[in-house]
C-alpha cells in the first residue's frame, strides 16, 4: 500500500492495517514519537471528493475504533491521538492531512 509505504518514509511505526473494531475499521494505525496516528486512506480522482468522503459520521466511526484499538493495546493509552486522511489521486504522489479532524 503506497500510504503505509509513506508513512514509513516520514519515520512512522506502522502498528496495524485494515484494523476491524466491531464499532468500525481503521485503515491505518501508526506511531511517530509520542503520536498515534489513526490515519483513513481515500483514493478518489480529486481532492475535494477524497476529503468529502470523510463524513462526520464515518469520523465517529473511526474515532470509536480508535478507542477500542487503544483499549487492546494499553501501552499506547498515554499517546496523544490524532486523525489524518492520506488521499491517493491518480499520477500523484499521496497527499498525508495531519490532524483532519478532532473528535
Amino acid at each position: 500500500m503506497i500510504a503505509a509505504a509513506l508513512l514509513r518514509l516520514k519515520g512512522y511505526r506502522i502498528l496495524a492495517r485494515d484494523y476491524r473494531a466491531g464499532v468500525g475499521e481503521l485503515d491505518i494505525v501508526a506511531r511517530r514519537g509520542q503520536f498515534l496516528a489513526v490515519i483513513e486512506v481515500k483514493r478518489r480522482h480529486d481532492m475535494a471528493s477524497a476529503l468529502a468522503a470523510v463524513t462526520a459520521r464515518q469520523q465517529r466511526r473511526i474515532a470509536r475504533a480508535a478507542q477500542a484499538f487503544v483499549a487492546r493495546h494499553l501501552g499506547l493509552a498515554d499517546l496523544d491521538i490524532r486523525f489524518d486522511v492520506i488521499v491517493v489521486l491518480p499520477h500523484h504522489l499521496p497527499k498525508h492531512i495531519k490532524d483532519a479532524w478532532r473528535p
